[in-house]
């Protein structure tokens, strides 16, 4: 087990009516001018506008509002907020939705304390001087971005990240029930993300990190377990409640403890939805089956292990290379079930762009931990996602 620090200062608030709190909430961080991020009219919908217009109307907050916001967030519309947030003294960005609304938020909160231009915290990872408070109420289980200290944002071209612990969002609420009017297809690309955020962390060349081991198996078990009673009944709020509180525990922080995860899946992912606007957990389910096939030739033994211990394959009759390529097919099953498309091909995604790709995706050097991938590698692993 290696060395580390854990931190996450995120306070969470779930179950039914959790949203009831806002108010307290606001009221303690002496809120005087609020920026609500959200996409849609559904705030509307399950209430929740309701209760942050009557949090604001009575705490006296000036409310600020934009429901711009669409999957892929772009550095356009964070832009335009951080200029009304400037004008307006905001001083408290709340963030309703999903990951995209959340990162949108993050950016926001970078931004509006900033002289330059925010997309330079992506692009040059720069250190921010100050960060403006956040709050999220999380209406999807995907991301896990509600207790974070990651944004992803996209300019037309660059798909890029930027971490520091100052926007981890200060509180979380999570009410399950706001997830059950979800089309099916958009909570299954949200368990996709849920797993490939599990995966990344568990594929790590640390032999010795048995406790975080264990943690990323059972959180795998209980999110299988979970999505299967989903498939069975849309409205199960108890897989619900179980699938949402997992995805905070998958990309909390709390699972890199002792160890170094991969993360190599994801850059590959982030460069097809820059180029192609797919939606990143259905993009994250082809990307990993492929990238398992792909190591199961150089470094099987993460991959091994992981088929034995959660999907029962005999470590005594198959060898770690065929244990790892039995994982991509359990994996593969797995996304299969919740409808997802298994291939690029099916996206109508072919070769042409493939070494664009892979030159932006490796610009700084290679991608990735427990197998580092070079430009060349990740045009192999794009061809075994066809």
């Amino acid at each position: 087990m290696i060395g580390f620090e854990y931190y996450n200062p995120a306070k969470i608030i779930f179950g039914e009516e959790s949203e009831q709190k806002l108010e307290g909430l606001l009221a303690d961080y002496g809120v005087k001018s609020l920026l609500l991020v959200y996409s849609g009219e559904f705030i509307q919908t399950l209430g929740i506008y309701d209760v942050i217009h009557s949090a604001t109307e009575k705490l006296g907050i000036q409310l600020l509002e934009n429901g711009d916001v669409v999957p892929n967030p772009s550095i356009a519309l964070v832009r335009k907020l951080v200029a009304l947030g400037k004008e307006a003294n905001v001083d408290f960005v709340l963030a309703v939705g999903g990951g995209s609304a959340i990162d949108t938020a993050k950016a926001v909160a970078l931004g509006i304390p900033y002289d330059g231009d925010v997309w330079d915290f992506f692009e040059k990872g720069i250190n921010p001087g100050s960060v403006l408070p956040l709050g999220v109420i999380a209406t999807t289980a995907s991301s896990g971005s509600e207790t974070s200290n990651a944004a992803i944002l996209s300019n037309g071209d660059w798909k890029l990240g930027f971490e520091d612990d100052r926007i981890i969002p200060k509180f979380a609420i999570m009410n399950p029930r706001f997830t059950a009017g979800l089309p099916a297809y958009q909570t299954n690309v949200g368990i996709a993300d849920v797993l490939s955020h599990l995966l990344e962390r568990y594929f790590s060349d640390e032999k010795y990190s048995d406790t975080t081991d264990y943690l990323i198996e059972g959180a795998i078990r209980a999110l299988l377990v979970n999505a299967d009673k989903l498939l069975e009944n849309q409205q199960d709020i108890n897989a619900r409640g179980e699938i949402q509180w997992l995805a905070s525990v998958a990309h909390g922080g709390f699972l890199d403890a002792g160890r170094s995860a991969d993360w190599g899946s994801h850059r590959i992912e982030h460069e097809l939805s820059a180029q192609y606007n797919i939606t990143h957990g259905e993009g994250m389910a082809i990307v990993f089956v492929a990238w398992i096939k792909y190591i199961a030739t150089k470094k099987p033994w993460r991959a091994a292990l992981l088929a034995s211990r959660v999907f029962g394959i005999d470590a005594y009759n198959y060898s770690e290379e065929e244990r790892a390529y039995a994982l991509a097919e359990k994996i593969a099953d797995v996304f299969h079930k919740l409808g997802l498309k298994q291939s690029l091909t099916e996206l109508g995604i072919g070769t042409k762009d493939f070494a664009v790709m892979a030159a932006r995706a490796t610009r700084n050097g290679p991608v990735g931990h427990y197998v580092p991938l070079d430009a060349t590698a990740i045009e192999e692993i794009l061809t075994l996602a066809l």
